[in-house]
């Protein structure tokens, strides 16, 4: 379960969604904890955040308020050489970093070392309010709030009066519950290993099906698509396959990053919507999307159709 804040990312968003979309990730981290453990799932699955997280502090007050991954974009874009910009989606990007252009990419100046050389510190300041509040690994950190504290402002005026015991508090819950997922490596819960090796199998059979002539398939699930690209990918390179081999049918919400990567020969065709990013990165193939079959009079549709059309990425072939 990941929970994102308001905070980070390149600023390649619209003014209006920087100023007033979002909340902190300490409200959202907070209030899942909480939850999760008053209803005995917290063992269950794993928690992460991210959310401009810059310091190894930020990462401590996460493991503390819950989280047991910590995700990092920003800062390590910093570490390569990013100056915001704010020119992500355009292609423009004058540091060689989030560009195709051979000239721009020239430019780039980062090292693999220079991203290492920052977790290092972040690694380094958290082993310091580690000794301090008395842990050994960051796993005995998850769901300390007892080791939290609030600062309290007499003065400031904006800050005065603010009550934080909400996000601050600790269910009573037996010991049993609680216990964080095992961090080791390819430790996932067993459910989501199950379903990603069923559709992992599900994808490579469409795939040896579709090598024989044209394969369709509707009301699937919108990951679907991801997944037969990966495998087309994995099996026939960058070349994939011949136009219109396979062909998916979508109905409803398909969220965010619908039909990215998708390869050559894979036309993905959805009723409903998506949000941003749709066809982020498509490497060949087709989306068609159009929305639900609605009144004539409804305003959304115009309303929809214009959303999606300028999320469309340059080069892509979509309609």
């Amino acid at each position: 379960m990941l929970i994102s804040g308001d905070n980070g990312g390149t600023g390649a968003s619209p003014l209006s969604s920087i100023k007033h979309a979002g909340l902190p990730w300490e409200l959202g981290l907070a209030e899942t904890q909480q939850v999760l453990l008053l209803n005995d799932l917290r063992g269950r699955i794993r928690v992460q955040t991210d959310g401009k997280l810059q310091t190894g502090r930020d990462v401590v007050i996460a493991a503390l308020l819950g989280a047991e991954e910590f995700g990092f974009s920003t800062a390590p874009l910093i570490t390569m050489g990013c100056v915001m910009m704010r020119k992500c989606h355009l292609n423009t990007c004058s540091v060689g970093i989030a560009t195709q252009n051979p000239a721009l990419r020239a430019r780039f100046q980062g090292k693999p070392e220079h991203v290492v050389n920052f977790f290092f510190f972040i690694a380094e300041q958290m082993r310091q309010f580690m000794a301090k509040l008395g842990f050994r690994t960051v796993d005995e950190m998850v769901g300390r709030v007892d080791k939290l504290d609030a600062a309290i402002a007499h003065e400031h005026w904006k800050a005065k009066g603010i009550d934080l015991s909400s996000i601050l508090y600790a269910p009573t819950v037996p010991s049993r519950v609680g216990a964080p997922q095992d961090a080791g490596p390819g430790s996932r819960p067993r459910c989501r290993a199950r379903s990603q090796a069923d559709r992992n199998r599900r994808a490579g059979a469409g795939i040896e099906d579709a090598g024989q002539g044209h394969l369709r398939h509707s009301q699937c699930a919108p990951h679907r698509g991801r997944h037969a690209g990966g495998e087309i990918a994995q099996r026939y390179g960058s070349e994939g396959l011949p136009d219109e081999t396979i062909h998916f049918k979508f109905n409803g919400s398909a969220g965010q990053s619908f039909g990215a990567f998708v390869p050559n020969g894979v036309t993905l065709e959805l009723e409903g919507d998506a949000n941003d990013y749709l066809g982020k990165g498509l490497s060949g193939g087709r989306i068609i999307v159009y929305p639900r079959r609605l009144p004539a009079s409804c305003p959304k549709r115009a309303f929809w159709w214009a959303m999606w059309c300028s999320t469309a990425r340059p080069r892509a072939k979509s309609s």
